[in-house]
């Protein structure tokens, strides 16, 4: 009994160690890779395949995972790199780097430790591209400089499996006294260009006043001018209208003054006038005739004077 007991024990002990490699081989050999990394798998220490993002099968106790790759944009921000100009000024350069692995085998086999490698070319290119400009050149080309900087980095590292996206200078720094000297120099450019301004703005306001003047002075001049032109055109005007106006009343004048003596001889027809009658009552009409403005043209009978005397006779008579 002790025998069988034995041997049960035995019995279930190997199923248990049979089950748990199952277990462990199953969990060995199956990998989940996330859809931003790629695992690059070694069989018997060799390469063998890239596994990307997905469900994958491993030979267990064969395969392993050698390397977990991320294939998404990193950002390499290195230390400040001291770096001497072309005229012996020594600068302080902050970059930072932007890469993405496409190539996983090569970033695993190709060189040992890439961001490593990334910051000691970043440095030795920087080198060689600020030691060939000046102290400003520096500070104005850093558009040229990154792009320069990016070329060459992207060409190093493609045998490397790696694309350069970016690189960005984030600050040039000269120093302490070189710094202070350069305020001072910008300062007095301020200032400099602050004076040219007021300068200018002064100059424009002036002139711009005396346009203003001038314009003032011209549009006074032409206001004047047409004033007495439209004073001499209602001065003209007025006396026309005054001459036509005394003209109008001296027709209308002798037009009535004519009626009436054209009334008066109608009068005189119709009551059978003798001749001394209608002498004596043109007579009458005499001053008034004198007293009107119109032209003077006094016509006479031409037996006026016979008709004085028969009315002077007429006179002596009743004596």
């Amino acid at each position: 009994m002790n025998s069988g007991n034995i041997i049960g024990n035995i019995a279930f002990i190997v199923v248990l160690a049979l089950v748990v490699f199952v277990v462990v081989s199953l969990a060995r050999a199956v990998r989940i890779v996330p859809q931003s990394q790629a695992y690059v798998v070694e069989r018997l220490g060799r390469f063998q395949a890239v596994m990307q993002g997905g469900f994958h099968l491993l030979v267990p106790f064969v395969d392993r995972v050698a390397a977990r790759i991320d294939l998404r944009e990193q950002v390499a921000n290195f230390p400040p790199q001291p770096v001497i100009t072309a005229d012996q000024a020594m600068v302080s350069i902050d970059s930072v780097i932007y890469f993405q692995i496409t190539d996983p085998r090569s970033a695993t086999y190709e060189v040992a430790n890439f961001l490593q490698a990334i910051e000691q070319l970043t440095a030795t290119t920087l080198r060689n591209l600020i030691g060939s400009l000046d102290l400003e050149q520096t500070q104005t080309s850093r558009e040229s400089i990154n792009k320069q900087l990016r070329g060459v980095l992207d060409e190093a590292t493609g045998p490397w499996g790696i694309r350069v996206t970016r690189v960005e200078l984030k600050s040039i720094e000269p120093p302490p006294r070189v710094l202070a000297a350069m305020e001072q120099q910008i300062t007095a450019e301020r200032t400099k260009r602050a004076t040219i301004l007021t300068a200018e703005a002064e100059r424009e306001a002036q002139i711009k006043k005396a346009e203003g003047a001038k314009q003032a002075a011209v549009l006074a001049a032409s206001a004047q001018q047409e004033a007495q032109v439209l004073q001499a055109k209602g001065q003209k005007e007025a006396l026309i209208l005054q001459a036509e106006g005394s003209r109008q009343a001296q027709i209308l004048r002798a037009q009535g003054e004519s009626e009436a003596i054209q009334t008066v001889f109608a009068a005189i027809n119709a009551g059978k006038a003798t001749p001394e009658l209608l002498s004596y009552k043109y007579l009458e009409m005499l001053p008034k005739i004198a007293d009107g403005q119109a032209s003077k043209l006094w016509m006479l009978p031409s037996d006026l004077t016979g008709a004085l005397e028969s009315i002077s006779k007429g006179f002596n008579l009743g004596k």
